[in-house]
């Protein structure tokens, strides 16, 4: 059978629901030394342990931009079992944080029009963004975007706030869901708990609801 051109060769011969993630990290020059250290340790955690899980490694698709001297979409989504390795992040430049934003909506929105052409089911895209400052460039109306993103049920938004000089309150605006403080440096203890979602929701079916690891922060999430 001949497929159209615009078909993707890994959806036609992997079909499972799809769940992309698209982490968006904060590299700004703030977190140089043990940030951005413990940072790169968290994300090669939550890759492992993603992989570790049959369904979850077929199911959960991993997207990274990097905001610092200047916004980059360091991987595109890929099925996590897919991912032989990531990228060292390094520390460098301002935090163009609405930039950020806009690219991840637009990769995101692609990536469902192509489980859409493809016949593919997916679960609500999740970003989580993850940030030691605040924004310095035009991020307001992204913020909106994603925010009204996060109220229509289309993608869930998780914020966190890296240390004490975290803009809390600009983070709320991205998103329906309270920020959450990153008490220390406790990256691994938070991909930890982001593999472990994915791995819940690879394992439920598109539309439910289901119950996160607890945090204190989030517990349950319409997927």
């Amino acid at each position: 059978m001949d497929y159209p051109i615009n078909l993707d060769d890994g959806l036609i011969h992997n079909p499972a629901p799809r769940c992309p993630c698209m982490l968006l990290l904060d590299t700004s020059s703030s977190m140089a030394g043990s940030p951005i250290t413990e940072l790169n340790r968290g994300v090669r955690r939550f890759i492992e342990q993603v992989q570790s899980d049959e369904v979850a490694a077929s199911s959960v698709e991993l997207g990274v931009i990097t905001f610092g001297a200047e916004v980059e979409l360091q991987s595109k989504l890929t099925t996590v079992e897919d991912i032989e390795g990531v990228s060292e992040l390094q520390a460098y430049g301002m935090t163009p944080m609405g930039e950020a934003v806009n690219l991840a909506i637009s990769e995101l929105e692609s990536r469902k029009a192509e489980y859409q052409r493809n016949g593919v089911s997916y679960y609500q895209p999740w970003v989580v963004m993850m940030t030691d400052g605040g924004p310095n460039d035009e991020w307001y109306g992204a913020a909106q975007r994603l925010r009204n993103l996060a109220e229509q049920k289309k993608m869930v938004v998780l914020c966190i706030g890296i240390g004490d000089d975290a803009e809390m309150q600009i983070l709320q605006q991205f998103s329906e869901l309270p920020p959450k403080k990153l008490n220390g440096l406790k990256f691994s203890e938070f991909f930890a708990w982001l593999s472990q979602s994915m791995q819940r929701v690879s394992a439920s079916t598109p539309g439910d609801k289901i119950n996160l690891p607890s945090t204190g922060t989030w517990d349950s999430i319409d997927i």
